[in-house]
């Protein structure tokens, strides 16, 4: 039997997301509102990865991201690489990194918190960028990756 292979149609203008780990996928649809789009999106999901043993891929016609968004994916997937696509091309690679500060992008975890009783943005020191932990400028509360709640 021949081997067979499934072909994604590329985009002209764009974004691709890759080397999104599996079991974050569904997160990075979510955190990015991607549901929402009405350009062309295409993911899959479970594909083979030497790196991550599986990964996700996402392709986005006609998106490209802010820093905000760019920050938002790497506090579920610092392992994310960008491409961004023009006219057919990839035109420039990002790495995502988790920044040093986190501003308005993660819900406090602390009930008691000023940023979840009054309107206040929320805003974060990275305590650890490999096992993600924030601390909270304003109640000192440490969230880890299993807490993070994105706004």
């Amino acid at each position: 039997m021949k081997d067979k292979q499934l072909v994604v149609s590329a985009i002209k203008n764009g974004t691709v997301i890759d080397h999104v780990p599996a079991t974050a996928l569904f997160n990075v649809v979510t955190i990015l509102k991607l549901d929402k789009l009405e350009t062309m999106v295409t993911f899959g999901n479970n594909l083979g990865s030497k790196k991550l043993g599986k990964k996700g891929i996402i392709k986005l016609s006609e998106v490209f991201f802010k820093d905000d968004d760019i920050n938002k994916i790497a506090l579920v997937a610092p392992s994310a690489k960008l491409n961004i696509i023009r006219n057919y091309e990839v035109v420039e690679k990002k790495v995502v990194e988790v920044p040093d500060e986190i501003i308005g992008i993660v819900k406090c975890v602390n009930p008691k918190c000023i940023t979840n009783n009054q309107p206040v943005t929320t805003r974060f020191s990275v305590v650890s960028k490999k096992e993600i932990k924030l601390r909270c400028h304003y109640c000192e509360k440490i969230t880890n990756s299993e807490n993070i709640e994105i706004i």
